[in-house]
C-alpha cells in the first residue's frame, strides 16, 4: 500500500498553458516513446495494491480458483497493468508541468513520451481496460468504469480531486481497494453482483486505505502548501492529520473484526485482532512523529493491513450463500 503515492501540483510551468504538450527538458529526439519509457511512465511498482485487493476478491468468492484459474489471471491483469497504470500515465500528463521543475528525468517532460503520448497512452489504456472488463462480466464493466472515472477525476480538470485531501484519497482508496476486491469476487462469480457481506468487507477496507494514503502526503508538505495542494497534512497539520490517518486505518478493522465474530469466524477475527495490535503499537511511535515516521509506519505497519485484507477474504469465502 505504501506504493500508492502520486505526487503533483496544480503549478503551471512559465511560459506554459493548461492542455498544451509539457516542453521536453532538453531536445526532443523522437516521434513515438520507446517502450522503456512507456513502461516507467506506467509504474509497474504500484501495480501490487489493486492485484492483491483483486486476490482478495477472488479468495472471497468462494469459487475455486484452480477451475478458473484464466478468469483470476485477466482479472489481475485488469487490475494492475491496466486500470491503475492508466490511472499513472493520466496523473503524469497532467502533473507534467510541475515534474518538469521537481523531475524533469519522468518520461514526460525528458521528453522520453514526445508531444501528447502520455493522454494517447492513457486513452488507450482505458479502452483496453474496458474490453478486457467486458470478457468478465456485467458487474466486473460497471466496477472497472467507475474505476476508470475515478482515475480521470483525480488527476484531470475540472474535477481535480487531488487537490482536496478528503476527497483524493477517497478516491484511490476505493480504487485501489474496494472496486479492485469487488472485481475480482464478481470475475469469479461470471459477473454477477458479489454478496453483502463482501461488499461490507470491500467497503471498509476502502476506507482504511483513505487513512495509509495519507501517509504517503507527509513527505510532500511543504511543496502541498506551496503549489496549494489540499492534503490532510497541510489542512489538518502534521500531528492533527496523522491522529485521522490513525483513526481512519484502525476502525475499519474493528468493524471487521466485529462482523467476523458476528459470522462465527473467531479463527479469522483473532487474527486480524493481533494484526491490528501490532499496528496499535507502531502507530504509537508514528504520532510522536508524523512526519519524520510516516515513510516508515507505510513500510512496517501497512503489510500488516494488507495481510489482514487476506484473513478477511478467507473467513468470507465459506459463509452460508444466504448471508
Amino acid at each position: 500500500m505504501a506504493g500508492l503515492t502520486v505526487p503533483g501540483s496544480d503549478a503551471p510551468r512559465p511560459g506554459s498553458r493548461d492542455g498544451d504538450p509539457a516542453a521536453p527538458a532538453g531536445p526532443q529526439r523522437a516521434r513515438y516513446p520507446a517502450p522503456s519509457a512507456v513502461l516507467e511512465l506506467l509504474k509497474p511498482v504500484t501495480w501490487f495494491p489493486p492485484m492483491w485487493a483483486f486476490a482478495c476478491g477472488v479468495v472471497s468468492s468462494g469459487v475455486s480458483i484452480t477451475a478458473h484459474w484464466s478468469v483470476a489471471l485477466i482479472g489481475i491483469l485488469l487490475a494492475g497493468p491496466l486500470v491503475c497504470a492508466m490511472s499513472q500515465a493520466i496523473n503524469d500528463w497532467y502533473d507534467r508541468d510541475v515534474d518538469a521543475i521537481n523531475e524533469p528525468h519522468r518520461p514526460i517532460p525528458s521528453g522520453r513520451i514526445p508531444g501528447r503520448w502520455g493522454l494517447y497512452i492513457a486513452g488507450l489504456w482505458s479502452l483496453l481496460s474496458l474490453a478486457v472488463a467486458s470478457l468478465l462480466g456485467t458487474w466486473v464493466v460497471i466496477a472497472t468504469a467507475i474505476g476508470l472515472v475515478l482515475a480521470w477525476a483525480y488527476s484531470a480538470p475540472p474535477f481535480r480531486l487531488k487537490r482536496n485531501g478528503w476527497l483524493g484519497n477517497a478516491a484511490c482508496g476505493f480504487s485501489y481497494e474496494g472496486l479492485a476486491w469487488v472485481t475480482g469476487a464478481a470475475a469469479m462469480l461470471g459477473g454477477a453482483l458479489p454478496s453483502w457481506p463482501i461488499l461490507a468487507l470491500a467497503f471498509l477496507y476502502s476506507v482504511g486505505a483513505h487513512g495509509i494514503m495519507t501517509l504517503n502526503d507527509f513527505k510532500s508538505i511543504r511543496g502541498d502548501r506551496m503549489m496549494g495542494i489540499g492534503s490532510l497534512p497541510v489542512r489538518l497539520g502534521p500531528v492533527g492529520a496523522a491522529r485521522m490517518a490513525a483513526a481512519i486505518m484502525a476502525l475499519p478493522q474493528v468493524a471487521v473484526i466485529a462482523l467476523l465474530v458476528s459470522w462465527q469466524r473467531p479463527v479469522e477475527a483473532a487474527i486480524i485482532t493481533a494484526l491490528l495490535a501490532g499496528q496499535l503499537l507502531m502507530m504509537t511511535r508514528f504520532l510522536k512523529d508524523p512526519v519524520g515516521k510516516a515513510l516508515w509506519y507505510s513500510g512496517f505497519g501497512v503489510p500488516l493491513f494488507v495481510m489482514g485484507m487476506m484473513a478477511a477474504a478467507v473467513a468470507v469465502r465459506s459463509l452460508p450463500g444466504g448471508l
